[in-house]
């Protein structure tokens, strides 16, 4: 009997100990804003009525032992997706990030958080078909959901702001 509790012991300790290694609040503290965004999101755009619907599935994760974020999404099943790394600079004492898309193009960017639940990010876009070459957010956490607003600075003006809301999800990103 001593040698079932000794490895159920064990075990927990082990079970324990596994958990905790992977556990969001070993992000670094710079990173530590981003900890309620950890998981999987969804959204579905507002579209005109008769439109194909569109689905964003996002997923965020704690990368390189809690030094980074790295997020992946994918709209409509692989229609479109991008993988994105933020981590933060010393050098240049802010939040960056690089995101990197199916359709070709990438942005690299700083972030900035303004409050305990609201960032902003700032992209500089390289290789963009449709004329885009910065992009600007504004994601603020609500309620266990996620707002974000982007504008876009398409042939030289910025487009209206763009608003989408992020749920908790159990579907899975996927890529073709």
């Amino acid at each position: 009997m001593t040698y079932f509790k000794a490895l159920f012991l064990v075990l927990c300790l082990y079970v324990f100990n596994s958990y905790a290694a992977d556990t969001p609040s070993n992000l670094d503290k710079e990173l530590a804003v981003f900890k309620p965004y950890l998981g999987t999101w969804q959204a579905d755009f507002k579209v005109p009525v008769g439109a194909k619907p569109v689905q964003d599935i996002g997923r965020w994760e704690r990368a390189l032992n809690g030094k980074a974020i790295h997020t992946k999404h994918s709209i409509n099943e692989g229609e479109y997706g991008g993988e994105s790394m933020i981590f933060y600079d010393s050098k240049k004492e802010s939040l960056v990030f690089y995101y990197f898309t199916t359709a070709g193009f990438y942005t690299k960017g700083t972030m900035k958080v303004l409050s305990p639940t609201q960032f902003v990010a700032y992209e500089e876009v390289t290789g963009s078909k449709e004329g885009i070459t910065k992009v600007r957010s504004i994601s603020e956490l609500k309620n266990d959901a996620f707002v974000v607003s982007t504008s876009y600075l398409k042939k030289g003006e910025w487009t209206k702001p763009e608003q989408r809301t992020y749920t908790r999800s159990t579907k899975a990103v996927k890529f073709k």
